[in-house]
C-alpha cells in the first residue's frame, strides 16, 4: 500500500474515533448547556466542528459569519471551543469588565514551539512570570524615557535607509530605482532594535544596493524565519486543533517551524553571547543594552532570568518591533500610491513645516497632523494583528448577554470592528481626513489591543512609523512599477496582516532634496 493511502486511511480512522468521542461528550453536557444562553453558532460537522468555515484570511471569514450570527458567536474548532467578538461594545466589555478573566492565552502547539514553550511576553500565561516580563520590557525598553533615548538611533537608521535608496536611484537607469519596501522597512526597524537591545549593528557593507543585498545578513536571517512563522501561527491553522495532524505531521508543519526556530535562536544566542563576553571583559557603558541589563539581573536572580527567559524577551522585541512596524509602513505606502492626492497633501505639510534644506527629524513628527491622520487611517483599515493574539477565559463570564464558559478561546475581530458601517462612514474607503480636527474622537479603535495584554510597544511603533513614513514622503517621488494602475491590496494570511504580494514601487529622489540626500 502506498504511504499516502495508508496515511489517508489512518486519518479517516482517527476522525471516526474522535466523532464518537465528541458525540458522547456533547450528549453528556448538552442538558447543562441548554440551561444557559450560549452565543449563536453555525451548524457544525463531526470532529472538525467549524474548521471548514475558517477561510483565509481568517478575519474576513469571521466578519462574514458575524454578519449572519451577530457580534458575538461561538465556534467549535476541532476539540477547542471559541467565541468571536466583532463589535466595539463587546470588545470593551471583554477588556474592561472581564479583563482579568480573558488575560490568559491558549496553549497552541504551534505557538509553544515558537515561543520557547510559552515563555515569550505575548504568549506566556497570565501570572507572576508575565508580570515580571512585562515590567522588564516596559521599564528597560519601552518606557517613554527609553523610547526618547532610542529616537536618535532610529533617526540614524532612517537616514541610512534614505542614503541607500538615493544611491540605488542614482545608479539605476533613468534615475529611478525599483525597491521592495518591506525589506527596506524591516531593515530599519531591526537595526534600531539591535543597537538598543544588544549594542551592536548589522553587518551590512555600505554601498550594497542591488536586490540580493538590500538587507543585511542578520535582517535576511530573521525575516526568513518570520516568513515561516507568520502563516503557520494563524488561528485558522488546523494543525493546532486536530491532534492527528500533529501526530502524523502530514503537512510538515512541525518540521518547518523547528527549522525556523533553530535559525532564530542561533541569531539570538550570538547577540547574548557577544554581550556576555563584553561584560566579562569589563566593558562598561553608561547606557546598558537591554541584554546587558538582563545579564546583570541574571547574576543576582539566576533562577528567574535564565538564558531562555532572556532569549524569549529578546525574541518578543525583535519579532514584534521589526515585523509589525515594517508591515504597517508597507500598507501605508500602498494606500498612498493608490491615493496620490493624500501623498501630495502630506508632502505639502512636511515642506511647510520642515522645509527642503534638512531631513525630517523625530521632533518634527508630532507637528505633522496630517501624517498622523494617515497612520491612524492605515491602522484602522489594516490593523497589524487583525484578530489580536487569541485570549482564553479562566472562568465563566457573560459577553453581550451570552454565557462564555471558562477555558473558551476568545478571538476579537479588530479588522471587522474598525470597518463597522454603524460607526464609520464609508468604512472601506481610505480617508485620513476623518481624523482631522478630532473628527474621529469617541470612535473605537484598538490596533494594539486593549486591557492588560495590550501591546506595550505602541509608543515606539508610532514614533518609528511617523519618522519612516515622513522621510519616504519628504525625500522621494513614488510611482507604481511600469506605470501600472492601482496597487493590488490583496491581503495575505497569518497571525499578522501581511500583503499577499510584497509591495514594489519606483523611487526617484525629489529634485529639491537632492542636495540633502547627497550629504547624508
Amino acid at each position: 500500500m502506498e504511504p499516502a493511502a495508508y496515511a489517508t486511511i489512518l486519518f479517516l480512522s482517527f476522525l471516526f474515533l474522535f466523532s464518537l468521542l465528541g458525540h458522547r461528550h456533547r450528549k453528556i453536557n448538552g442538558e447543562n448547556k441548554r440551561m444557559q444562553r450560549l452565543p449563536p453558532s453555525p451548524p457544525a460537522i463531526p470532529v472538525l466542528g467549524h474548521l471548514h468555515l475558517l477561510g483565509k484570511p481568517i478575519h474576513a471569514a469571521l466578519a462574514r459569519l458575524a454578519e449572519r450570527y451577530g457580534p458575538v458567536f461561538s465556534l467549535r474548532l476541532g476539540s477547542r471551543e471559541a467565541v468571536v467578538v466583532s463589535s466595539a461594545a463587546c470588545a470593551r466589555e471583554c477588556f474592561t469588565e472581564h479583563d482579568v478573566c480573558f488575560a490568559n492565552r491558549p496553549r497552541f502547539p504551534s505557538l509553544l514551539l515558537v515561543s520557547f514553550g510559552g515563555a515569550t511576553l505575548p504568549m506566556c500565561g497570565y501570572g507572576p512570570y508575565w508580570r515580571n516580563l512585562r515590567r522588564v520590557a516596559t521599564v528597560q525598553l519601552l518606557s517613554a524615557h527609553r523610547v526618547n533615548c532610542m529616537l536618535p538611533t532610529i533617526s540614524g537608521e532612517v537616514r541610512a535607509m534614505a542614503r541607500r535608496m538615493y544611491r540605488s536611484a542614482v545608479a539605476a537607469p533613468g534615475g529611478a530605482a525599483r525597491v521592495e519596501l518591506k525589506r527596506r522597512l524591516f531593515e530599519v526597524s531591526l537595526s534600531a532594535l539591535m543597537e538598543t537591545i544588544a549594542r551592536t549593528k548589522t553587518s551590512r557593507a555600505e554601498g550594497e544596493a542591488d536586490a540580493d543585498t538590500d538587507m543585511s545578513p542578520e535582517a535576511q536571517e530573521l525575516m526568513k524565519a518570520l516568513d515561516v512563522f507568520i502563516p503557520l501561527l494563524s488561528a485558522a491553522n488546523m494543525w493546532d486543533y486536530l491532534p492527528v495532524l500533529r501526530w502524523l505531521d502530514v503537512f510538515g508543519v512541525r518540521r518547518k517551524i523547528l527549522a525556523a526556530v533553530r535559525a532564530r535562536d542561533a541569531f539570538l544566542r550570538r547577540l547574548i553571547d557577544a554581550e556576555r563576553r563584553r561584560l566579562d571583559d569589563g566593558e562598561e557603558s553608561e547606557k546598558k543594552s537591554m541584554i546587558g541589563v538582563l545579564l546583570s539581573l541574571q547574576k543576582s536572580e539566576p533562577e528567574v532570568y535564565t538564558d531562555t527567559t532572556i532569549m524569549a524577551l529578546c525574541s518578543s522585541m525583535f519579532s514584534g518591533g521589526a515585523e509589525t512596524t515594517a508591515t504597517a509602513a508597507e500598507w501605508a505606502m500602498s494606500l498612498l500610491l493608490n491615493h496620490p492626492e493624500a501623498l501630495t497633501k502630506a508632502r505639502s505639510e512636511i515642506d511647510a513645516s520642515v522645509g527642503t534644506s534638512r531631513l525630517l527629524g523625530a521632533d518634527d513628527v508630532p507637528r505633522l497632523g496630517y501624517l498622523r491622520c494617515i497612520l491612524s487611517e492605515t491602522l484602522r483599515l489594516y490593523p497589524v494583528v487583525p484578530t489580536l493574539i487569541p485570549h482564553e477565559s479562566t472562568a465563566d463570564c457573560a459577553v453581550g448577554g451570552c454565557h462564555v464558559p471558562g477555558g473558551t478561546m476568545l478571538l476579537v475581530n479588530v479588522y471587522a470592528i474598525h470597518r463597522d458601517p454603524e460607526a464609520w462612514a464609508d468604512p472601506a474607503a481610505f480617508r485620513p481626513e476623518r481624523f482631522e480636527g478630532g473628527g474621529a474622537d469617541g470612535l473605537f479603535m484598538m490596533p494594539f489591543g486593549m486591557g492588560r495584554r495590550k501591546c506595550p510597544g505602541e509608543a515606539l511603533a508610532l514614533r518609528t512609523l511617523g519618522l519612516v513614513l515622513g522621510t519616504l514622503i519628504q525625500c522621494f517621488d513614488w510611482g507604481t512599477v511600469g506605470g501600472a494602475g492601482e496597487v493590488d491590496m490583496a491581503e495575505g494570511v497569518g497571525i499578522t496582516l501581511p500583503r499577499a504580494v510584497p509591495l514594489e514601487a519606483m523611487c526617484r529622489p525629489r529634485q529639491c532634496m537632492v542636495g540633502v540626500l547627497r550629504e547624508l
